[in-house]
């Protein structure tokens, strides 16, 4: 173990609020441990001398050396133990106690001073508002749930006490065991992230499983996660869904990005294998943590029954795994050693008066094949079948080929009792097909998430000085909120713009609209007005004789439908040649927990009406600017479909990951929508801008 080694691993727990009361916390955490933790117990509480059978002590600097502090005091007396602690050599602390930042302004003022007492003691907290720990390697069991569960090597993070103990109940029916548990409780110190990196360094924990309802730091999570990843599997249950993020956003960017879509971004870039049941949760646990990677994506289906036989081909085929060809040579093997009755392709269909050595020549001939990189074996009983000996045949031939196999044995006790067997060798085994499959699929998506490449960001040089005078302008609006006449600020990061200017009178529109060769798009500058199109307040293909009426024009119809509106003048713009272009967005919405969320995608009127668009957790590099490109459905347009001259894709992608590297240097931009971003086969160019500046913040986007 690393840091937190005396939470998971301590020599001694002291109980600070122990007592022999029935139907007490403090009693109930006092037997968890003494069922099961072969640890020193030091129970505290100044107005006891012995609490069931133990000698009890007045203070925690009274009492013996403590690795595990466990505190189930009143809320207000939670400070000054923890004073107390700071005096002694413990440095983990469990906070059992609620009456924090969950109960109101005067519980977060007494969270906060908790934190501020982790950090001057150096004290590890778990909590408040925790149901404990618990550790199977050494029968820790540091809460006050009823059950303890089963020894494995599953480690379990919860921010919801109840869940734990409700899925520990089930767990133990399943026989499913745990290396590791902790509820988080109000995670006020220790979150999920501080678990992922020590047990991601745990010989012990073989999957890391989690429930949770928010990430408090999601930057660090990404980083953290990415790197645990990389040999040990995460698969988590994140509750809360919900769309009040994109309904509170005010930019296009904003509207796609919102909470649930930047939770569901920001774990797959981590590598996280997101489960929407608890059900999935350990379904996927049993096989990532008992079953090696398959080397291809091709499943082979062994049965005696075709229904269910049918059941896991159509399951495979809903999923990313497929149905493997088998070889001439599998199949001709198949004919002799199968009856003529049987089916030799796949599925294999080993009919109903298969016994278990037919499965088993069925099953070691599809093994052999290169084309199979799992196996599923699906069986309903039968007179002539033993689960027993049928459960053996699948551990021989799991331990001589080393690919995954999961069983499908239905039934009720029979099938129960072939299950425990099979459990003792990694091997899960599932009522449903469907759950057989999806258990294969997320051995798949970890294999990928192995295998996948995350380059570094490219650092641009480009013109922070001129970018943060650009931003600064927006002081000078009530909302924070800035257009086109800020054009400017993509220039400064070698984003391409059509040659423009904002003014404000017809004699220098007209001025402006000579210099710039062939007609132009004019275009209302104000921070009041979202749809300028719809309110006529933009005309495209203005020639230079009509700029001057055009101007006038604009303006009366932005103050007939829009009197309040501030206009700050008109931009004049190049007319962008259309022909063979796409109009895409890319843009930007600051998440609360994750940061800069990045969109690129279908752009123009059609940007929230056909939502075709991917979104990437900035910082982002080539290979993940390239891989938003290829997940839109309009990506074969981009890419030259149907006789079109192709995009310029390198200069999307260089695009992407500019405005990738603008809105990381400055966090003080909250929303950005570049749209449309018109991608042709000779380039791009940003047709048009408005972004939302957090002012407060100007003076931290310093250069």
């Amino acid at each position: 173990m690393g840091r937190l080694s005396a939470l998971f691993d301590p020599e001694s727990v002291g109980v600070v609020g122990a007592t022999d009361r029935e139907g007490s916390v403090g009693r109930a955490i006092l037997e968890n441990l003494q069922e099961t933790y072969d640890g020193e117990i030091v129970p505290v509480n100044p107005s006891r001398e012995q609490v069931l059978g133990l000698e009890c002590y007045s203070t925690v600097t009274a009492a013996p050396a403590i690795d595990l502090a466990v505190l189930v005091v009143p809320p207000d007396i939670v400070l000054e133990v923890l004073d107390d602690l700071g005096e002694t050599d413990t440095r983990a602390v469990v906070v059992v106690t609620a009456g924090f930042a969950e109960s109101g302004e005067e519980g977060a003022t007494r969270e906060q001073r908790l934190c501020e007492r982790a950090e001057r003691y150096g004290l590890e907290i778990v909590g408040p508002n925790s149901l404990g720990v618990m550790s199977t390697a050494n029968g820790l069991n540091a809460t006050f749930g009823p059950d303890s569960p089963r020894e494995g090597s599953i480690s379990f993070l919860s921010q919801s006490g109840a869940f734990v103990t409700a899925v520990l109940e089930w767990a133990d029916e399943q026989r499913i065991g745990f290396h590791h548990v902790v509820s988080l409780g109000n995670k006020a110190d220790l979150d999920e992230t501080d678990f992922l990196r020590e047990w991601g360094d745990d010989p012990g924990t073989d999957v890391i499983i989690g429930y949770l309802e928010g990430i408090d730091d999601g930057t660090a999570f990404l980083e953290t996660a990415r790197e645990v990843t990389e040999d040990t599997p995460i698969v988590l249950v994140k509750a809360g869904r919900t769309d009040a993020g994109a309904q509170a956003a005010s930019s296009h960017t904003g509207a796609i990005a919102g909470s649930e879509r930047a939770y569901e971004t920001g774990l797959e870039q981590a590598g996280v294998i997101r489960a929407h049941s608890v059900q999935e949760l350990f379904d996927f646990a049993r096989a990532l943590s008992g079953l090696p990677e398959p080397d291809t994506d091709g499943v082979a289906v062994v049965t005696n029954a075709g229904g269910p036989g049918v059941l896991a081909t159509d399951a495979v085929g809903d999923s990313r795994l497929e149905m493997a060809s088998l070889s001439a040579q599998t199949t001709d093997r198949l004919a002799d050693v199968l009856p003529e009755e049987a089916t030799r392709y796949n599925p294999v269909d080993v009919i109903g008066d298969a016994n278990a050595d037919r499965f088993g020549d069925a099953l070691e001939t599809v093994l052999e094949d290169d084309a199979v990189g799992a196996a599923i074996v699906v069986s309903a009983p039968t007179a002539v079948l033993g689960y027993d000996r049928l459960a053996e045949t699948i551990i021989e031939k799991h331990e001589d080929y080393g690919k995954p196999i999961v069983a499908c044995l239905m039934g009720g006790e029979r099938a129960r009792a072939a299950e425990q067997v099979l459990r003792g060798f990694g091997v899960p085994n599932f009522f449903d097909p469907t759950r057989a499959v999806a258990g294969l699929e997320a051995l798949t998506r970890y294999r990928e998430i192995r295998e996948r490449t995350i380059d570094e960001p490219t650092t641009f040089d480009v013109d922070r000085e001129r970018a943060q005078k650009v931003l600064s302008r927006a002081e000078r609006y009530s909302d924070n909120r800035v257009g086109v006449e800020s054009m400017e600020l993509l220039e400064a990061y070698g984003i391409p713009t059509p040659a423009s200017e904002v003014v404000s009178d017809p004699d220098r529109a007209s001025e402006v609209a000579r210099a710039i060769e062939g007609d132009v798009v004019m275009k209302i500058v104000s921070p009041d007005v979202s749809h300028k199109s719809d309110i006529g307040g933009v005309r495209v293909g203005v020639s230079d004789d009509e700029v001057a009426s055009a101007y006038e024009d604009i303006v009366a119809r932005v103050r007939t439908y829009q009197p309040d509106a501030t206009i700050l003048g008109v931009q004049i713009q190049e007319l962008v040649e259309m022909e063979d272009s796409t109009e895409t967005i890319v843009g930007m919405n600051r998440d609360p927990q994750f940061g800069p969320l990045v969109v690129f995608g279908l752009g123009g009127i059609f940007v929230e009406t056909l939502e075709d668009t991917a979104v990437r957790v900035a910082p982002i590099g080539e290979s993940e600017a390239r891989d938003m490109i290829d997940e839109i459905q309009a990506s074969p347009l981009l890419r030259g479909a149907r006789g079109r001259e192709p995009a310029h894709i390198d200069a999307i992608t260089e695009t992407i990951q500019r405005l990738s590297q603008l809105v990381v240097d400055f966090p003080s931009i909250l929303e950005l929508d570049v749209n449309p971003l018109v991608v042709a086969p000779e380039g791009v160019q940003a047709i048009d801008l408005s972004l939302t500046v957090d002012t407060d913040r100007l003076e931290g986007d310093e250069p």
